[in-house]
Parts: structure tokens; C-alpha cells; sequence
């Protein structure tokens, strides 16, 4: 049974906080809801009637999407030191184009980010990742487009020190669950090269806040 959308998570996740920031809702009519192949929602397009505490209106159409995670998985050459980012490759709606990611996820009904962050790490490259061996770089959510959607963003990155050849094995690998429309293939790439890949600006913050956190201003300096 398709799962209601004033009953899901995501939906009250984002009513509360609309809720405790002030804003006093009028009405939300739910234009356009796609779910899952279990019913559940995965993101929905809304017209919101609300007024902030200043007494304005707020933009009426928010694309609903809720929580979501983004992994950065960094080999390290257990022989040269060398640092190689793990990508995923898949076509986006943004232009049609084959971009490079970092693998990502949506949190669905879920509360557990790091757990989310594993699941998707390994259906997405085959990787199995303890969630506890995640690291995270922003314990508060960041918002990648404040002005039209409620996307929260949660990251992590994970260091594996493997062989040059253990390394390349995960390079082309075809991954991705086909009924929720993924046709991914992995795709190894040496660390400075692969950032100049990617081209959302959730990657390319990733990749500045790992290098960051490890200290290794060398390859920063390379980005």
C-alpha cells in the first residue's frame, strides 16, 4: 500500500522544522509524489501557503527530498602513499550528461546516517563498510539549495589502504539497483584528477573537508 505523504517521515521531518523555526502554515497541497517499489516516498514537489514570524511569505514550491548522505571512500597505495578517489558514473537529469559522485544516498524513513552512508557505499561500488569506520565531517546537516528544497546532507569519508592491484579492481565495475533507475559503474582515479571531475558542488565540498580534516595540505594544494 502506497505510504501517504502527510504520514511520512520525510514530510513531518520538514513540517516540524518549518514548525519550531516559527512559521505558521496555511496549506500544502502535494503537486507531484514519486515512491519507491515499496510504497514508500522518495521525494515530492509542493505548493506551500506559510508566513514567517516576520509576517512574509516564503517561496511557495519546495522539492521535497529530505535527509541524504554523501560518502568520499579514498584509496591509499599501501606501497607509494598515492591517494586514488573511488567514484560512481551515471547520467543526471541536470543536463543528461555523465557525471562523477561520490556514492550517495537518501535516508528514506531511516535515522541512522553513518548505517544509510554504509548501505549505500556498498550497493553502489560493492565496498562492504562498518558504518562505525565512516568518519563525519559536519555533526549538523548542511543544505545544499536553501531556496526551493528541504535536501539535508550529512557527509562522511573513509580511508582503505589496499594494493595497487586491489585498488584497480574496483575500477568499471557496473553496479546500482535498476527498479530505482540506477545504471552506475565505479571509476578509479587518482585523488587531484577525480576532484577535477566532479562537478556538483556537494562533491567538490567533500573533498576540501577530508583534506581538511586529515591534514594533508600537500594534495590540497593540488586541488
Amino acid at each position: 500500500m502506497a505510504e501517504l505523504l502527510v504520514e511520512s517521515h520525510k514530510y513531518n521531518l520538514w513540517k516540524n522544522k518549518l514548525e519550531k523555526n516559527g512559521l505558521d502554515i496555511h496549506r500544502v497541497d502535494e503537486l507531484y509524489t514519486r515512491r519507491n517499489g515499496h510504497g514508500d516516498v522518495l521525494f515530492s514537489l509542493l505548493y506551500t501557503d506559510a508566513t514567517t514570524p516576520e509576517g512574509n511569505k516564503i517561496p511557495p514550491l519546495c522539492f521535497l527530498k529530505g535527509e541524504v548522505v554523501s560518502v568520499l571512500i579514498c584509496f591509499i597505495d599501501s606501497v607509494s602513499r598515492e591517494k586514488y578517489l573511488l567514484l560512481v558514473q551515471q547520467r543526471r537529469i541536470c543536463d543528461g550528461s555523465m557525471t562523477f559522485e561520490h556514492p550517495a544516498g537518501m535516508l528514506d524513513s531511516e535515522s541512522d546516517a553513518a548505517a544509510v552512508a554504509a548501505r549505500e557505499v556498498f550497493e553502489e561500488t560493492g565496498i562492504l563498510v562498518i558504518a562505525d569506520k565512516l568518519i563525519s565531517v559536519n555533526k549538523d546537516p548542511f543544505y545544499p539549495s536553501t531556496g526551493t528544497s528541504d535536501e539535508a546532507m550529512y557527509m562522511f569519508y573513509c580511508e582503505l589502504e589496499l594494493s595497487s592491484d586491489e585498488i584497480q579492481s574496483y575500477h568499471n565495475k557496473t553496479q546500482g539497483i535498476i527498479s530505482e533507475h540506477e545504471f552506475i559503474s565505479t571509476y578509479v582515479v587518482p585523488f587531484a584528477e577525480g576532484h577535477k571531475l566532479i562537478t556538483n558542488v556537494n562533491g567538490v565540498l567533500l573533498d576540501y573537508l577530508y583534506l581538511k580534516d586529515v591534514g594533508d595540505w600537500e594534495l590540497l594544494k593540488q586541488l
